[in-house]
């Protein structure tokens, strides 16, 4: 028999081989293209800039307080009414925004407050007396209680839960990075335009965020640049119900009280980072304003990382085979016990020493509240997550108005930062052991 004749034993063999790498071939274009995209990291991107905008539309009037002291006759129980009006504001809107985001939806509901603030950091340009400032500080406190239940909802419809404690890290690092941007770009602008052209400048930003929001965000399953693949990868974990979940529902959960308790104790801490750090390194450590800009740049770049590691770690951990219960408080545990030494921030002399205690605090809050806010969609169903995330808010915010009365009248009365510094370092440790005593195994809550 020829043997270049189709139906030799060779040309059999060629044949068959042939056709077995034609279908290897085939089973493997599946594999390649199966990979999922990366589109969704681009949604935590825009949640990223938009926390960004958000602490730095509040933290203006930290960075301008001794100018606007000075210049409007302000002292420090001023300043600190206030902190408290827009902490007010910021516990009623977190109770509403929250449920505003479920029923709008995160695309609109985020876009409406976006509008709503950026008016109102704009309009504090207005203001001439104590009154006028309260009134622009109880707008923008209002808005500005959107941010978490709107971008916490959107990781909870954009990324599967193996990827949500590293996801919320990466957008929670805005609040840290809007606090470093404030105090270099404010006193820019307040030594050219003054300060009335910082409010205005800043509150500006967010419509050149919204112009891309409008652009890029959808669902995942409406948005033409999200693959099969990529949706098969976020819609990973279990279906869930569509039916809706009335506060009524949530409140006598211990899931609800859980992530409750843990805003309440631990907010406040991160509300006098802000509004009283500037000062603190003004009056304590004697810097200028136009010097507090480096000091705080540091303090908020480890902050940043903190963020983004303790994230990052209770996601890896889950990744290797630990269980949610275990990856998040070991995350939160390491967090807590390294923000004790902000205890003795104050008796430190040397400014950068200083500087690196707060930097490290902070660094260990936002780890902390990244692994915080994750709880919400571990153990609650996504149509859920902006009402919890909304009722934990307001807890934080009336922490904060508490805190903003004490540190206020200590400081007036005494001008030490010794009891804020005290409560900022077992502020976090309280709230992880009633945490796990509330929800020991991080369960789902069961909804009636």
């Amino acid at each position: 028999m020829d043997p270049s004749h189709p139906t030799s034993t060779s040309g059999i063999l060629a044949s068959q081989a042939q056709t077995a790498a034609a279908t290897a071939g085939e089973q493997a274009l599946p594999n390649v293209s199966s990979r999922p995209g990366y589109f969704r990291w681009v949604i935590c991107t825009l949640l990223l800039f938009g926390t960004t905008k958000n602490y730095m539309d509040r933290n203006v009037l930290g960075v301008l307080n001794v100018t606007l002291q000075h210049t409007l006759g302000w002292n420090e129980i001023d300043y600190s009414n206030l902190v408290v009006f827009f902490q007010l504001a910021y516990a009623v809107g977190m109770l509403l925004m929250g449920r505003v985001i479920d029923r709008l939806g995160t695309r609109l509901g985020y876009a409406l407050a976006m509008v709503f603030w950026s008016l109102a950091s704009m309009g504090t340009a207005l203001g001439s007396s104590f009154r006028s400032f309260a009134i622009s500080r109880i707008a923008l406190g209002f808005g500005e209680a959107a941010v978490f239940p709107a971008s916490i909802k959107a990781v909870a419809e954009w990324f599967p839960k193996k990827e949500r404690a590293l996801s919320t890290g990466i957008f929670n690092a805005g609040t840290s990075l809007g606090a470093m941007l404030t105090p270099l770009v404010v006193p820019w602008i307040n030594a050219r335009w003054g300060w009335r052209g910082a409010f205005i400048g800043i509150g500006a930003l967010g419509f050149v965020w919204l112009l891309f929001w409008l652009m890029l965000y959808r669902k995942p399953e409406e948005h033409p640049r999200v693959g099969k693949a990529e949706l098969d990868y976020i819609r990973s974990d279990p279906s869930e119900s569509a039916r809706k979940i009335k506060w009524a529902a949530l409140l006598p959960l211990r899931q609800t009280w859980a992530f409750v308790v843990g805003k309440f104790l631990t907010d406040p801490v991160w509300w006098f980072y802000l509004f009283w750090v500037p000062g603190f390194l003004q009056t304590k450590h004697g810097l200028a304003l136009t010097r507090i800009g480096a000091p705080i740049v540091v303090i908020y770049l480890i902050s940043d990382v903190g963020s983004v590691a303790a994230g990052w770690m209770s996601s890896w951990m889950i990744k290797r085979g630990n269980s949610v219960n275990v990856a998040r408080k070991t995350a939160m545990l390491l967090c807590a016990v390294g923000v004790i030494p902000i205890v003795f921030a104050y008796r430190v002399e040397s400014t950068w020493s200083a500087t690196l205690l707060i930097g490290l605090a902070a660094a260990c809050h936002q780890g902390f509240s990244a692994n915080l806010y994750t709880l919400t969609s571990d153990m609650f169903p996504a149509r859920a997550v902006g009402s919890v995330v909304g009722i934990g808010g307001m807890a934080g915010a009336i922490g904060g108005l508490l805190i903003a009365t004490v540190v206020g009248h200590v400081l007036q009365w005494t001008g030490s930062y010794s009891v804020p510094f005290l409560i900022a370092g077992s502020a976090y440790l309280l709230a992880l052991v009633i945490i796990h005593a509330l929800v020991p195994r991080l369960e789902p809550a069961r909804i009636n």
